[in-house]
């Protein structure tokens, strides 16, 4: 009660929630017409051949966890937040996928990927395959493998990389060059053995098999590339960072196998390494941490280098960048930790932008799914997105937080009533919005996700559509894939040949 009396009183010692120059209408009318002005402009549309491509993907960033963040960033930026853009805020087309999977209303990560990575909706809990397969069944699998636009780029020539703040083996990023009827199926130890009798490879495996010369690919989960019970080189007392491979593999000694004579192969565990890499002088990149970190911490230090290294000069660069975080804390019920990640995966959109050229590269910014995240209660101008809405319930009598979910762990009872979130610090990096309904991960939502798209023929990306129509439309621009037949058409231009920053470079992110 005390916190929210406070927050009244500071209210009302406010001068004005209104900005003095949002008092006058010119203002508004000003800001309407250098849209409109904008607006205008995108009648001549890019239509170049794009070089490059660049696939954001925010884990579970629904369009409530957009709006948020945005007001997050406006507020670490001492402003009310409201009026603030994001990064992807200003890319000029936008359209909505549609997420459910083909056997599931409310998706997950596993059939999403497979739909905005291979072009195919697939069941939920299956990755790189056709809704033919069913999950945990291994039968099912064989002739229903789908590939991804990473392998699409790839057989063109390009070079391509993954780079993710979760797992390299996780649902997101595994679509692109996996084909498995079970997204957990992670090491052959996370198998069942009549999988492994039908002949069913691990994911981990297949990132090594499948497409042997992705040139980068930087995340977490290395103890699914060691034998069982090896320990980890960074935390070898920690039972939980041991090896699980039955089959007594290195895979990190097979993927520098694969790799062709003269060609340079670079594996990094820590930061510290990676940045003390000649990048000019590397051709493919493994980096696989225990805990993968957040965009901006190497973006900063990697971006500096504008040297291009021969490997990548002349190709499409596919690169999917994935914020798996954002979907981490909205699970376990922490708007802030999901919000924060949500901010920085903004960031490193930004300095994407900043660092290449709309005339030759498609950037692409979405999210798999959504999530029962919400944030409401009629709060005034500039209220800490994070804070207390401006009322108590009028059937409680008790406070709430204007973030709040509809289910998950943030649930509680005190003395047989709703917790009283005066009582606790509900500005704490680990604390639980409340929910409606308990469990003990909060779920997806079943929401459309937004696209934002900017460069070579984004303007295909605009209306409702269905999240697999997504990498066929990135495919068309780049003139890679099975739909090239425009690609020599008169007034479809090549992209221009300079580069600001090879992609290989600007891209690194130690996870």
């Amino acid at each position: 009660m005390k916190a929210l009396l406070l927050l009244l009183l500071a209210q009302l010692c406010l001068p004005s929630l209104v900005p003095e120059r949002e008092k006058d209408p010119e203002y508004w009318r000003g800001q309407a017409q250098e849209t409109l002005r904008a607006a205008l402009q995108l009648q001549h549309l890019n239509q170049n051949v794009a070089k490059n491509l660049i696939l954001f993907l925010g884990d579970g960033m629904g369009v409530s966890t957009v709006t948020a963040a945005r007001i997050l960033k406006g507020q670490l930026q001492n402003r009310k937040g409201e009026e603030s853009l994001l990064e992807m805020d200003q890319f000029p087309y936008v359209a909505l996928a549609k997420t459910y999977n083909t056997n599931a209303q409310v998706p997950d990560s596993a059939g999403t990927a497979t739909a905005y990575l291979c072009g195919v909706k697939a069941n939920e809990g299956t990755v790189g395959v056709s809704a033919g397969v069913t999950r945990d069944r291994c039968n099912t699998t064989k002739g229903q493998e789908v590939t991804s636009i990473l392998r699409w780029a790839k057989d063109a020539g390009k070079a391509v990389g993954i780079v993710t703040t979760t797992r390299v083996t996780h649902a997101t990023p595994s679509a692109a060059y996996a084909h498995s009827a079970n997204r957990d199926w992670y090491s052959d130890g996370e198998m069942p053995q009549d999988a492994l009798e039908g002949g069913c490879r691990d994911i981990a495996r297949q990132l090594v098999e499948n497409i042997p010369d992705i040139e980068v690919i930087l995340g977490g989960g290395r103890k699914y590339m060691f034998p069982k019970n090896t320990s980890d080189v960074e935390y070898p007392h920690e039972d939980k960072h041991r090896g699980t491979r039955l089959d007594r593999r290195n895979l990190i000694q097979a993927w520098h196998d694969a790799k062709p004579p003269g060609k340079v192969s670079k594996y990094v565990w820590h930061r510290r390494e990676l940045l003390a890499l000649n990048l000019s002088r590397v051709d493919f990149l493994l980096g696989e941490s225990q805990h993968p970190g957040v965009p901006q911490l190497q973006l900063g230090t990697l971006g500096r280098d504008t040297s291009v290294p021969a490997p990548w000069e002349a190709g499409v660069t596919i690169l999917g960048l994935a914020g798996g975080r954002i979907d981490h804390g909205h699970h376990e019920g922490k708007a802030k930790q999901a919000l924060h990640e949500a901010v920085e995966l903004d960031r490193a959109i930004g300095l994407a932008t900043r660092l290449t050229s709309a005339q030759d590269t498609l950037s692409v910014v979405t999210a798999d799914h959504s999530h029962v995240f919400t944030f409401g209660g009629y709060t005034p101008r500039g209220n800490p997105i994070f804070g207390l809405a401006p009322m108590q319930s009028d059937v409680d009598r008790k406070p709430f937080t204007s973030i709040l979910y509809g289910n998950g762990p943030g649930y509680k009872i005190v003395a047989g009533e709703r917790e009283n979130v005066s009582a606790v610090d509900f500005a704490h990096a680990n604390y639980q919005a409340q929910s409606a309904v308990p469990l003990r991960q909060e779920t997806h939502g079943g929401e459309d996700v937004a696209v934002f798209a900017r460069g070579p023929m984004a303007h295909l990306l605009h209306g409702v559509h269905e999240q697999n129509y997504i990498p066929h439309a990135m495919a068309y621009a780049a003139c890679i894939g099975s739909n090239q037949g425009h690609c020599n058409a008169a007034g479809r231009p090549a992209a221009t040949t300079t580069v600001l920053v090879p992609f290989f470079t600007l891209l690194i992110l130690l996870c």
